[in-house]
């Protein structure tokens, strides 16, 4: 799909605020409704808009500690590997799961009430799923960045 520079001004101004309304994006656009509309509609059939989410602050509702999980599968058939997914996505604590290359197969992204509950998951949930090979966990101290907005400024707008 090729898209223009309104195109990426409305994917930016969503990504900010996905509850901007088509109104408020015509006027800063300087468009009518109807064809800010309409783009926003061909965003989405074309799959370049997937979905509108909230952000949640996990502290506030008691979700204390991230933590950053690689992995390493012992068999690598493609029915290992989709167990592991499986099993993987069925988990709560994981927000992310993400196939890499290098040392590790897949990394995680955890996010658990604190450093206890991250044990429980490990000793309840991670352990006991075959062809586990290595685990490392890497434990979040602070946050300084974390976002979905992906950064347009490299398309022709």
């Amino acid at each position: 799909m090729k898209i223009d520079t309104i195109d990426i001004e409305i994917l930016k101004m969503l990504q900010v605020d996905s509850n901007r309304t088509v109104k408020s994006m015509s006027e800063l656009l300087g468009l009518s409704t109807t064809p800010v509309f309409e783009r926003i509609k061909k965003l989405e059939k074309e799959g370049l808009i997937t979905n509108y989410v909230a952000r949640i602050n996990h502290k506030k509702l008691g979700l204390k500690q991230t933590v950053f999980i690689a992995i390493s599968i012992q068999g690598h058939t493609r029915s290992y590997l989709q167990k592991f997914v499986d099993s993987i996505n069925s988990f709560p604590e994981v927000v992310e799961c993400h196939r890499v290359s290098g040392n590790f197969d897949y990394l995680l992204k955890l996010v658990v009430e604190d450093i206890e509950a991250y044990e429980t998951f490990i000793i309840s949930k991670l352990t006991l799923l075959p062809y586990l090979g290595n685990v490392q966990s890497h434990i979040v101290l602070s946050t300084s960045k974390e976002t979905n907005e992906v950064d347009m400024s490299f398309l022709n707008g």
